[in-house]
């Protein structure tokens, strides 16, 4: 995080070197010395060590301490007495002030003692964060067998170390945010903050203010200065999830991050300088939203210097059972069960499934399973009914019966391709019955976008047509 430093300085000479010598360092600076109402302005601006002249401090001096010592903030309060009292030093010690200072000594050492004590309230937020931060996922702790994931996985252990922006693409379950955290963890500045903001979850007002901060009075009800993400992310990673729901102007203002590595809080013509790095998300195909007009073109370019797909869990249906099993031994400790398997019939109706949700519904349907479960292994019964009842009882499931002898020849990804088209026809046909062929219900169903549900059925000759009422 950075870190506030603010000054309210009687004497101006004094304010000005300091400023001067702390402008090269790792912090943000804020002065309100020779300002207007001093004090309200440094009650109001959210610093994290806050250097005060004690002249400025409004009369009882105890009072407007305890007034420091009680913001959101709990800063760091360095007190400049113009009295070598230690009488008055104690005094103000027994107010609660952290750091007390005589004006007159030397400039530099001044500035030394005020570094000093920076540094540690930098180390302090530090070990704050980490105390706060529950343990962080691994590259390692992912799960899988197939060889689509091994060359995913392969390539995100490449980019990992480097401090690239990175866009994380994939359907909604595949674990985008998962990734990221890992990725973050795996990389040099897995010691400083992770935040995640995510575009769709604000209203446009909100979302500008939490990933720039504002200024005190930049709009109605900010009564005080309020940092923003990208600033409280400030030598970690920012994690931007569904940033193709991000309005426009915003993106504009996020370019100007990327490309100038500043940030301009609402309401303040001062940029902030920021060292962090982005890692971007969405399920949307930002492609498509370029060329409809709703993403910028520039951004799109930037953000996808290094572009990571997750592949959703109906592509490597060979990573079911060990998911299935990981996830047993998760929910089991955290239920408090003992259940400590599945059956093979269990597993197979798992690979079965089209998996519309990934890999969060598969957790789900694993802790379901755990809940009901009666002994110490989940069978078939135990699923969803989903699961209990084939998709349609009078349509042979692919493999069933299957001549063998017409795979001879074939290698395994060939097969695997051909049996997941068949099941993928024979879902979607399930549910453009179920709805008369109204793609937009069809593909709410199924979980995926109305669009990409549309290119399943062109790339497998379906036409809706076939399924509306009158039809069948």
């Amino acid at each position: 995080m950075l870190v506030r430093l603010v000054f309210a300085i009687k004497k101006k000479e004094t304010q000005s070197y300091l400023e001067q010598e702390f402008s090269l360092s790792d912090v943000r600076i804020e002065s309100y010395g020779q300002t207007k109402n001093a004090w309200q302005k440094v009650v109001q601006s959210c610093g994290d060590v806050i250097v005060v002249s004690k002249s400025l401090i409004p009369p009882p001096v105890e009072s407007g301490i305890a007034m420091l010592n009680n913001l959101p903030e709990n800063p760091t309060t360095v007190i400049l007495t113009s009295a070598d009292s230690p009488e008055e030093q104690a005094q103000l010690f027994a107010a609660g002030a952290d750091v007390v200072l005589y004006a007159g000594t030397s400039k530099k050492n001044l500035f030394e003692a005020i570094a000093a004590t920076v540094e540690s309230r930098r180390q302090l937020s530090q070990l704050r964060f980490n105390r706060k931060t529950r343990v962080q996922p691994k590259i390692s702790d992912f799960i899988w067998e197939s060889e689509t994931m091994r060359i995913f996985m392969d390539e995100v252990r490449q980019v990992a170390p480097s401090d690239s922006v990175l866009l994380i693409l994939g359907e909604t379950g595949v674990g985008k945010e998962h990734l990221a955290k890992a990725i973050h963890a795996e990389s040099p500045r897995a010691a400083a903050p992770f935040i995640t903001v995510n575009a769709a979850a604000l209203p446009e007002q909100l979302l500008e203010s939490e990933l720039f901060g504002h200024t005190q009075g930049a709009f109605t009800g900010a009564i005080r200065s309020r940092r923003g993400a990208f600033e409280i992310a400030h030598g970690g990673t920012i994690f931007l999830d569904e940033i193709g729901e991000m309005p426009l102007h915003l993106q504009s203002k996020l370019l100007r991050v990327l490309q100038d590595y500043e940030v301009n809080p609402v309401g303040s013509e001062k940029p902030i300088w920021v060292d962090v790095r982005v890692i971007a998300a969405t399920n949307r195909d930002l492609e498509q939203e370029v060329a409809n007009g709703n993403f910028r073109k520039d951004l799109y370019y930037r953000l996808s210097v290094v572009t990571l797909k997750i592949p959703p869990l109906n592509q490597r249906i060979e990573d079911i059972p060990a998911l299935a099993r990981y996830y047993i031994n998760y929910f089991r400790h955290k239920i408090g069960r003992e259940v400590l398997s599945i059956s093979d019939s269990a597993i197979e109706v798992l690979k079965q499934y089209s998996w519309p949700g990934n890999v969060r519904e598969l957790m789900n349907v694993i802790e379901r399973a755990i809940l009901l479960c009666k002994t110490d292994e989940i069978t078939q019964q135990d699923l969803p009914d989903v699961f209990r009842h084939r998709i349609n009882q009078n349509e042979r499931m692919p493999g069933e019966n299957e001549d063998i002898s017409a795979w001879k020849g074939k290698t395994l990804p060939d097969i695997q391709q051909e049996v997941f088209e068949k099941v993928e026809r024979l879902y979607l046909q399930m549910v453009l019955k179920e709805t008369g062929g109204r793609v937009a219900k069809a593909a709410e169903i199924a979980g995926i976008h109305p669009r990409n549900f549309y290119n399943k059925m062109q790339r497998l000759n379906l036409r809706k047509e076939d399924y509306k009422k009158g039809a069948l």
